[in-house]
């Protein structure tokens, strides 16, 4: 998408990702003449198992796979003296290949069309694991599918869990207060953080969240919206800063056409 296309004209677009994440999307949104307004609905910590994690790193095994950029990004942190030693490396989405790119590792697994565990279990590699050892980097918990689905395909599946996903404790009234005058989209990149999200804004939050549109970025995520009641739910391609701009844009120039129903 061409940056100089994309003109928001003014219009509030609320950022739920973690602080320390939102900095590329809220440059963007006011490169393209809008207004990023940040609320985190989800914060990034440390795992409390950080000796477990950091001794499965340091094997060596024939997968390693990278669920989200902050999997790079701390795993890395427990690793400072050392690489990590996987003979494929794989990444659910582009922001995590990016992620591990820029820290000099290429990337050898990366799903085309679906950026998602689903779309991962999709490729070649991944479909006979018999007598394969495959590490999955991620946060505490998480989807259950992808480890299953592999060690079904025979895979000896180890879980190095480097962070964990905390709620911030926010008081929203200074955000509802200005909701209808500032708020005009709000894009969430998890179910995680769409929950997280409905539980801060509380009773009085929900009717004025499930009236403005809505910007998800998977088909399991616009049903989880679908079902929470949201009127206008818009799609993106991917959870990359690029894709959401592009699903940003498309949603102004229906807006501009007098069109805010369900652009997905």
């Amino acid at each position: 998408m061409a940056m100089a296309a994309c003109n928001l004209k003014g219009r509030g677009i609320l950022v739920t990702r973690a602080s320390h994440q939102s900095g590329g999307l809220s440059r963007l949104i006011h490169g393209c003449q809008g207004r990023a307004v940040c609320f985190p609905a989800l914060e990034i910590v440390a795992s409390k198992r950080v000796e477990r994690a950091r001794e499965l790193l340091r094997q060596s095994w024939d997968v390693m796979i990278f669920i989200s950029p902050n999997a790079v990004h701390y795993a890395l942190g427990l690793l400072p003296d050392g690489r990590m030693q996987g003979r494929l490396l794989a990444a659910v989405g582009r922001a995590t290949a990016a992620a591990l790119d820029d820290a000099g590792y290429g990337i050898d697994l990366l799903p085309v069309d679906r950026y998602d565990s689903e779309g991962l279990l999709m490729l070649p590699p991944l479909q006979q694991l018999t007598g394969q050892k495959v590490l999955i980097v991620r946060g505490e918990g998480g989807r259950p599918l992808l480890g299953n689905s592999l060690q079904a395909r025979g895979a000896e599946v180890g879980y190095a869990e480097v962070y964990r996903r905390v709620r911030p404790n926010t008081d929203p009234e200074p955000l509802l207060k200005r909701w209808t005058q500032e708020i005009d989209l709000v894009v969430t990149t998890s179910n995680e953080v769409l929950h997280n999200l409905i539980d801060m804004l509380g009773e009085k939050g929900l009717p004025l969240l499930q009236r403005t549109p809505l910007l998800v970025i998977s088909d399991r995520m616009r049903q989880e919206a679908e079902n929470r009641g949201f009127e206008a739910i818009l799609l993106a391609s991917g959870a990359d800063n690029n894709a959401i701009m592009a699903a940003i844009s498309d949603w102004a120039d229906h807006v501009a056409q007098g069109d805010q129903g369900n652009l997905s």
